[in-house]
This record gives structure tokens, C-alpha cells and sequence, in this order.
């Protein structure tokens, strides 16, 4: 006797596999009768189904527990904003004292390369190049 939609019921009802669902050979006449999910759960109180332990090596790991203090994306996006608003504020700076006429092109195409390469700290650290450069 075919019991393969009996078996997919009785995997809904429990949520379990198929392969962990046994049928009690005595008890077939039962089961194959069983149309509703209150039927399967009698039958499983019954003892006429069976759930088998699970074998192996469980691979339904949770993607949280993966994430470990090495893998958190976060950080990544906050350096990267921190560092794009510090290039941003450096190159304004810079602009405006090239318009002032305080540096070369020269100059400023050099410091643009070290702001790209974060060689300045802060906004402070940059003034203190550029006065170096005036002398």
C-alpha cells in the first residue's frame, strides 16, 4: 500500500522530514484511514507513528550564530563613512586655501594624494603641513 501522502501529512503536521517519520507495520490499516491532522496527532499519541532521532551532523545552523566578532559588517561602514566625511572635510579645507593663493597647484595636487593615502589625522594636522610648506 502507497502511503507517500499519509507520510508528506505527517511531515506538515510535525515538521520533520519524510526520512525521520516511521509507520508501525501493525498499524497501517490506521494511518491509511487517518485524513486530518488531529488524525495524525492521535496516531502519534497512539503510538502507531513514530519520529526517529536525528543522525549526523546537524547543518541547519543559524546564520547569527556563523556571524562571529570577525565577520560583523557594521564596522566596515562606519570606517568607511568616517573616513569619506575626513576626506571630504580635508579637500574643502585645501580648496579653499589654494583660492586663497597660500599654495601652489603643485602643493595642492600633493596634499589631495595624501589625504587620499590618510596621511592627515585631522583638519589640525593638515594646517600644520600647510604652515611648514609657507616657510
Amino acid at each position: 500500500m502507497n502511503l507517500n501522502k499519509k507520510k508528506s501529512l505527517a511531515k506538515r503536521v510535525f515538521g520533520v522530514g519524510e526520512k525521520r517519520i516511521t509507520f508501525v507495520d501493525s498499524r497501517l490499516e490506521d494511518i491509511k484511514e487517518a485524513i486530518t491532522k488531529q488524525d495524525m496527532k492521535d496516531l502519534r499519541e497512539d503510538g502507531a507513528i513514530l519520529i526517529n532521532n536525528i543522525h549526523g551532523r546537524k547543518k541547519n545552523l543559524k546564520k547569527k550564530a556563523k556571524r562571529s566578532v570577525g565577520n560583523v559588517r557594521k564596522k566596515v561602514k562606519k570606517k568607511k563613512r568616517t573616513y569619506v566625511l575626513a576626506t571630504r572635510k580635508l579637500r574643502k579645507y585645501t580648496k579653499g586655501v589654494k583660492e586663497q593663493g597660500n599654495i601652489t597647484k603643485e602643493d595642492s595636487d600633493d596634499i589631495r594624494k595624501k589625504i587620499r593615502n590618510r596621511v592627515f589625522r585631522s583638519q589640525a594636522h593638515l594646517k600644520d603641513h600647510i604652515g611648514g610648506l609657507k616657510k
